[in-house]
């Protein structure tokens, strides 16, 4: 993985000189022709014109003395992430033209965020290739450089080959980055397990790859401190079992952890802005495999709740995993407890790759989630907890099917039979992810994803 703590920043008093990169708002032809000076008529020929997103690197003595990128204020951090790409290596200082210093810290994220690049190639030891840095104060974008370095975590994590990234593994990246963060971790294994989580034991015992359940505590700052538990699915990959996906449904299955993924980098970003939290996270890391002891169709699993669940779909193997978690992580009664995963194609086929689909029992929550979502430029989408189809879940044979009856309204009825294992009155919601960007946009590099990390850090790092 990549040394995610290392961003592409720099202080003043880092290296050489730095080259000043102009942010100017699209159509200020004043501020251009300034900046463009004698050689603005060259520039404009080549197409240069000040539209939002435009770049142009500026002549010099030295061959080139700046750079300037045409921005659209209100978009926030992504369009940024096109100067990595743009900009060549050295250190750039920002100045803002005139700009509100808010730019300043959508800029760090957005640069951040497109400068992440995840590789195997080459020999190891050698240095990385030269890259473009951002020459900012030390006391600059403190909140940028917390979601930037989490959500460079995540992507490490999630991007990683199941090779070498197995139940273990995860296991292991949690419990240190939560550790590094003073948070008390704890790793429940073997038979352990097998008695507290017996639904989630049954998902992984077809691998020879042990299944873990990390833990992680930390305690608020204060006795007043709202208690937050997160749950995430860590499938390391995912066959389908038995019922075996196909090659091409199988090739991403490495970022069957998003849902992991993205409570553990959320949980280091709240830590890291040491946020008035009492915290909790359970992340479920299995590998969902085919073998002799391997679950079937048609198996009827018990669950930590004491519930029954009929295996209609070995598929439908998530849903299984957090269905124990959620029962535990409710024991402590917290104020909210949030769960994610890549959960079902569904929501994909309603919202596309990126948008999250979010239910909750919470009409409050659910709003707060969302205006923070469209706050920070990171939307998620309500989907609604119809009660109507959770009849669709039941079994004739146990309490409930992990696959639903009919083929439609996949996302909800996942959901459903997740509020199954939620008690009545406690505040809950479900994000239902991707995880991944499936071609490379502006601050959005192809690979693995933490989409709505920006949203429930917003959410959560304020009062909830």
């Amino acid at each position: 993985m990549s040394d995610a703590p290392f961003l592409p920043l720099c202080t003043p008093d880092e290296g050489g000189p730095a080259l000043p990169l102009h942010l100017v708002k699209a159509g200020d032809g004043a501020a251009l022709s300034r900046l463009l000076g004698q050689h603005e008529a060259f520039l404009r020929k080549q197409g240069f014109e000040g539209r939002a997103g435009q770049f142009t690197l500026l002549p010099g003595q030295e061959g080139v003395s700046g750079a300037i990128f045409c921005v659209e204020t209100g978009k926030g951090p992504m369009p940024y992430g096109a100067l990595p790409v743009h900009l060549k290596a050295g250190h750039w200082a920002p100045q803002l033209e005139g700009l509100d210093d808010a730019v300043l810290e959508e800029l760090i994220l957005g640069f951040c965020l497109g400068a992440y690049d995840y590789s195997l190639k080459g020999e190891a030891g050698k240095e990385p290739k030269a890259a473009p840095k951002l020459c900012i104060p030390a006391s600059s974008g403190r909140e940028a450089r917390i979601l930037a370095r989490a959500a460079w975590l995540g992507r490490d994590l999630i991007n990683t080959p199941a090779n070498l990234m197995g139940p273990a593994e995860l296991a292991e990246a949690a419990r240190t980055m939560l550790e590094e963060r003073k948070a008390s971790v704890e790793l429940v294994e073997g038979e352990a397990l097998e008695k507290a989580y017996p639904c989630l034991a049954a998902v992984g015992a077809g691998s020879d790859r042990p299944s873990v359940v990390v833990i992680g505590r930390k305690e608020g700052r204060t006795k007043e401190a709202p208690r937050l538990s997160l749950v995430g699915k860590g499938v390391c990959f995912d066959t389908g079992g038995y019922d075996l996906k196909p090659g091409a449904s199988m090739a991403k299955m490495k970022k069957d952890m998003g849902g992991a993924t993205l409570m553990l980098a959320l949980a280091c970003a709240l830590m890291d802005a040491e946020a008035d939290i009492a915290l909790e996270i359970r992340l479920g890391c299995v590998e969902n495999s085919i073998s002799g002891h391997a679950m079937r169709p048609g198996d009827v699993l018990m669950t930590r709740k004491g519930l029954r669940v009929e295996v209609g779909n070995t598929d439908a193997e998530g849903r299984l995993v957090l269905a124990d978690l959620l029962t535990e992580a409710a024991e402590s009664q917290p104020d909210v407890l949030l769960d994610a995963a890549t959960l079902t194609g569904a929501a994909r086929v309603a919202l596309g790759p990126d948008l999250p689909a979010l239910f909750s029992n919470d009409d409050d929550l659910a709003e707060h989630l969302l205006a923070s979502g469209k706050d920070m430029h990171d939307p998620l989408w309500q989907l609604p907890l119809w009660g109507d189809y959770d009849e669709w879940m039941n079994s004739s044979i146990a309490d409930c099917n992990n696959l639903s009856s009919r083929p439609m309204a996949g996302a909800i009825t996942a959901a459903l039979f997740l509020q199954r294992f939620v008690p009545s009155g406690q505040t809950w919601a479900h994000v239902d992810t991707y995880a991944w960007n499936d071609v490379a946009r502006p601050g959005r590099p192809a690979g693995g994803e933490v989409l709505a990390l920006r949203a429930l850090f917003r959410a959560f790092s304020e009062s909830f």
